[in-house]
C-alpha cells in the first residue's frame, strides 16, 4: 500500500513538473517586424522591413531557457519604394529568387533576472549560416485583453557584417558593410 502511495505521489509530481514546462508561442504577425538600416553615403540611412514573416518561440522562464525560429521571406521587403525593392530582391543584394528564405534559429536564451536578455543563434542568408546575437532592449509577458492568453515579447537589435554573408554590392563605392537589425517580436501562448 505504502509503494502504491509513494508512486502515485511521483506521478502526481511528474505531472505538476509536465505541466510548468516549457510553453510554445506562436509569433503575431500583426505584432512582429523585422526591419534593418543601412547607411547611404554617409549622408543619410537606407530603412527597409519584411512584410512576410512567421516563427515560433518556446520559453521555460523558471528553467531560464528557451527556442526560437523565425523564417523571413526575402521576397517580401519593402522599403516604400518599388523600384528599390526589386533592386534589394535582385541577384545584388539578397539573391530572393535562389534564396527565398532568410531564417534565424537559437535555443540560448539569456536573463537578467527573469527578463530575456539576449538571444544567440544562426541566421542564414544568401545560403551562409553564421553566429548573431540578438540583444533585448525590452522584453515582457503580459495576459492580453483581446486575445485572452499570455503574450511574450520584446525588441531585439543587433548589427550584422552583410559581406560575411557574400553581400559585397556598394563596398566598392563605400556603401557600409555594416547593417542594423532591429526584430519587434509578440508570441501568442498556445
Amino acid at each position: 500500500m505504502r509503494k502504491s502511495i509513494l508512486t502515485l505521489a511521483a506521478a502526481v509530481l511528474m505531472a505538476g513538473a509536465a505541466h510548468a514546462e516549457t510553453a510554445t508561442y506562436a509569433m503575431d504577425p500583426t505584432h512582429t517586424f523585422a526591419t534593418f538600416e543601412i547607411g547611404h553615403f554617409g549622408t543619410s540611412t537606407n530603412r527597409g522591413r519584411f512584410d512576410k514573416k512567421e516563427g515560433s518561440v518556446q520559453l521555460d522562464r523558471a528553467a531560464r531557457t528557451g527556442k526560437v525560429e523565425v523564417s523571413i521571406d526575402a521576397t517580401s521587403v519593402n522599403t516604400g519604394t518599388e523600384a528599390f525593392n526589386k533592386h534589394l530582391q535582385s541577384a545584388e543584394l539578397f539573391d530572393a529568387a535562389k534564396y527565398p528564405t532568410i531564417k534565424f534559429v537559437s535555443d540560448k536564451f539569456s536573463f537578467s533576472g527573469d527578463k530575456v536578455s539576449e538571444v544567440s543563434g544562426s541566421l542564414t542568408l544568401l545560403g551562409k549560416t553564421l553566429p548573431v546575437t540578438l540583444k533585448a532592449s525590452q522584453f515582457n509577458c503580459y495576459n492580453s485583453p483581446m486575445l485572452k492568453r499570455e503574450v511574450c515579447g520584446g525588441d531585439f537589435e543587433t548589427t550584422i557584417d552583410r559581406t560575411a554573408f557574400g553581400m559585397n554590392y556598394g563596398i566598392d563605392w563605400g556603401f557600409p558593410k555594416n547593417v542594423h537589425l532591429v526584430i519587434q517580436v509578440e508570441a501568442v501562448k498556445q
